[in-house]
């Protein structure tokens, strides 16, 4: 007798892999689940599962056992067998707590005196402590989703008393302040100010009683907590840091990645970050907290400290991280985590991050119960879950099949993150990124020495601003490195496909990938599913991301679809060159339109007006490319934007010019007439949206395809001058003024009698546009309409009988727009 056979000894020689302690999950997952009924559905279906869960934990507390008592008996008192009674009554007696404390919040949120009156849209004034930094409002109204510069920003607090209709109330609440930038900017948490404005009803479900749109700055202003000034004073440092010695995406990237402050990434940034699936990593989440402590750990295991006295210095890196990062849900759930992992290390437990993750998140419900839907904190606990569960053997997997350990690993990690996470980022974006898991795997060696510097300008900056520069300028070539995988990912042709958005469709996804994760355990299936992606890739993909014919022969002109925004393309005659007047919102769509066009260098980019819906993709249109100059007209308000283009143009060391009325530039093939604004810069109000489209630079182009009139965002002020000036308007072709909005009058529309108008608009826009009397008048002309939201890009080419519009098609989703 041999005993064992040969692969039954191999395999009884190879190191088992420890299975996950898996006891709390239960626990979690029903805590979890009964907050969203609570948060969603009311206080009565959260009340009712919390009298379920505490009978359940009575029927089972029998069989886990009381002192003396007698095994057997106990599970005959129970019903239950006593290995399932424990798991039984720690999950019941969770979800009982947890229900206890939403149904509780439910109660004071259904009949708060608050919400009747932000139902009826009431003026009120109300004196709240501040809980969350001021956040960018994206797509603030008039200003095109330039959302950092906008003047509006949104500021979480805690409602102290509230006074509207002559009633005063005390007492607590949660409120969204939406308020200017002037003056809110500033605001720390922990600051009580008053405020006065007009209220409206919540729209999430996270326990706010109410939204207030704030008019003028904050009032009563009381001073911060010491910690949270002590801790603004290193994230302003790092900011600072940043934005001296590194180009402007990086230094808006390093602060997010490092502390979780986004204040500085721009619409175009956070949108290339979700295509290519790496918003998390602006995110702070475990990973910066294992990064970090991991740090600490290592540094005292140098200097040869004992284990008792690594976990407490840990513990308060951890805490000192939490306040330098604010306390956001991703950022709450790490340290709770960081913290019960820290503790399971200093008791000699292993297995300790599922259990971990789990007791994390039930205490952090207890304490705060909207985190149950905030999608930051689903997020961070699916990740953190993916890693801890299906990572391992997946990569095991690979490593069975030959892959050397460690690429093994980082196949494996974000891979296992990706899939488990796509379900709730699609039902959040509408879309699912295809190249997330190539796209994480190429920037995840970059992410350490980022957390790590970034971390340290941040310390050192109160200390010593220039070894603070030294330690961000340190992390540039990683953070410039996460800046170019994250534009070459998302302008990969199908980078992300649209999908349902909401709860219906994440579980829809959800359902897909688990049904793939089955088929694809089974060979034959295997093959045929490989077969159906790559014929999917050579036939369906080119028909997508491909229009025959386009571009179009002989273009004169093209007006890019970049949602609500302008972007007017003009060919120069020179093979390659053009000339861009407007360069769209920060979606940075511009990009993809001059890409399609081939144009690989830009003669000159004219900006009309300093609004972000014409200037906010100018950094998109001048990356990798020649440009010979920005021109802009005399007006340089709102000084931010101009700021802004100064800075961009700078960077691309192209120079800034200044047009103005009588002005001619001349190409082959085009010619431009700068008709206006004339004379030097009038004082306007940057905050009036109306005063700023006044500025607009107004420019004649004779093309081989007519004369096409570009307008800007004028309104009837500035028609009414032009009318006045005696300039010649007539064109064959009218760029519509302010994407078709109603200020646009019947004399100006006279003037210019177009055979062809333009509308250049974003679908299912907020403002109104275009306006149906406006577009019926333009048809009444004679004029035909061409509108970007319908067509997708229009090109003007000239035909025997005049300019032709031919579109392009594939219009941008409504859901992207402005």
């Amino acid at each position: 007798m041999t005993g064992l056979s040969s692969p039954a000894r191999r395999r009884d020689e190879e190191p088992q892999a420890e299975r996950p302690d898996l006891r709390l999950v239960p626990a979690a997952l029903l805590s979890w689940l009964v907050v969203i009924l609570g948060l969603t559905g009311g206080w009565i279906p959260a009340a009712v599962c919390t009298a379920a869960a505490a009978v359940l934990a009575a029927f089972a507390a029998p069989a886990v056992g009381w002192p003396g008592a007698a095994p057997r008996r106990r599970r005959l008192r129970s019903g239950l067998p006593g290995r399932y009674a424990a798991g039984a009554l720690a999950s019941a007696g969770c979800v009982a707590a947890v229900g206890l404390v939403v149904t509780l919040h439910a109660i004071s949120l259904a009949g708060h005196p608050l919400r009747l009156a932000a139902g009826q849209g009431s003026a009120a004034t109300v004196r709240v402590a501040v809980s969350g930094d001021p956040a960018p409002v994206l797509g603030a109204p008039g200003y095109g989703g330039l959302a950092r510069a906008a003047g509006q920003v949104s500021v979480r607090a805690d409602l102290l008393t509230a006074s509207s209709g002559g009633q005063t109330w005390a007492g607590g609440g949660r409120v969204l302040l939406l308020a200017p930038r002037e003056g809110w900017e500033q605001v720390l948490p922990g600051m009580e100010v008053t405020a006065s404005g007009l209220l409206a009803p919540a729209t999430r479900p996270d326990l706010t009683v109410a939204v207030l749109r704030v008019r003028g700055p904050p009032a009563e202003v009381t001073a911060a907590p010491w910690w949270q000034r002590a801790a603004d004073v290193p994230r302003d440092g790092l900011r600072g840091a940043a934005t001296e010695v590194l180009p402007e995406d990086s230094a808006a990237l390093l602060p997010a990645l490092a502390i979780g402050d986004t204040s500085l990434m721009s619409a175009a940034l956070r949108d290339e970050f979700r295509t290519a699936g790496l918003t998390h990593l602006s995110a702070v989440s475990g990973a910066n907290v294992v990064i970090l402590v991991g740090a600490v750990f290592g540094l005292l295991t140098l200097l040869r400290a004992g284990p008792r006295t690594r976990v407490a210095v840990a513990l308060i890196a951890l805490v000192g991280f939490v306040i330098l990062a604010r306390p956001s849900p991703s950022v709450l759930r790490a340290a709770v985590m960081g913290g019960v992992g820290l503790f399971a290390v200093l008791a000699g437990r292993r297995r300790p991050v599922v259990p971990a993750l789990a007791a994390s998140a039930i205490v952090l419900l207890l304490v705060d119960p909207a985190l149950g839907t905030d999608p930051g904190f689903a997020l961070s606990v699916m990740a953190t879950g993916a890693l801890a569960l299906v990572a391992p053997p997946w990569a095991a997997w690979l490593r069975a099949r030959g892959v050397p350990p460690g690429v093994a690993e980082a196949l494996a990690v974000p891979a296992a993150a990706h899939l488990v996470t796509a379900p709730l980022v699609a039902g959040i974006s509408g879309q699912v990124s295809l190249v997330a898991v190539a796209a994480n795997l190429l920037v995840a060696p970059a992410v350490a020495p980022i957390t790590v510097l970034g971390a340290l300008a941040a310390v050192l900056s109160p200390i010593s601003s220039g070894v603070a520069e030294a330690c961000a300028w340190l992390a540039g070539p990683a953070v410039a490195w996460l800046v170019e995988v994250a534009h070459l990912a998302a302008g990969t042709p199908g980078a992300a496909v649209a999908w349902p958005r909401g709860v219906g469709g994440a579980f829809l996804l959800g359902a897909v990938l688990l049904l793939g994760v089955v088929l694809v355990r089974r060979r034959r299936v295997r093959v045929v599913l490989v077969a159906a992606c790559l014929g999917a890739l050579l036939v369906l993909v080119p028909s997508r991301f491909v229009t025959p014919g386009w571009p179009v022969a002989g273009w004169a002109m093209v007006a890019c679809d970049v949602g609500q925004g302008d972007a007017l393309v003009l060919a120069t005659g020179l093979p390659g060159r053009a000339v861009l007047v407007d360069a769209g919102t920060e979606t940075a769509a511009v990009d993809g339109c001059l890409s399609r066009l081939g144009v690989h260098a830009l003669s000159l980019v004219v900006i009309s007006h300093l609004h972000a819906d014409h200037m906010g993709g100018l950094a998109a249109a001048l990356r990798g490319r020649a440009v010979g100059a920005v021109a802009l007209g005399p007006a340089r308000r709102p000084a931010w934007a101009f700021d802004r283009v100064r800075r961009v143009a700078g960077e691309q060391r192209v120079p800034v010019l200044e047009l103005r009325a009588g002005q001619r530039l001349r190409w082959p093939a085009l010619l431009l007439e700068v008709l206006a604004p004339s004379g030097t810069a009038q004082p306007i109000d940057p905050e009036d949206g109306t005063d700023v489209n006044n500025t607009s630079v107004v420019i004649r182009a004779h093309t081989p395809g007519g004369r096409m009139l570009l307008t800007g965002d004028i309104e009837l002020l500035a028609q009414a001058n032009l009318i006045s000036s005696g300039a010649d308007l007539r064109a064959e072709v009218l760029k519509v003024p302010h994407h078709g909005s109603r200020y646009t009058s019947t004399a100006f529309l006279a003037a210019v009698r177009p055979r062809l108008a333009l509308v250049s608009v974003g679908a299912g826009n907020r403002y109104g546009h275009p306006n149906a009397t406006l577009l019926a008048s333009l048809r009444a002309g004679g004029a035909l309409v061409r509108r970007t939201d319908e067509s997708g890009d229009v090109a003007v080419v000239a035909a025997r009988d005049g300019p032709v519009a031919v579109s392009r098609g594939h219009p941008l989703p409504a859901p992207r727009r402005g």
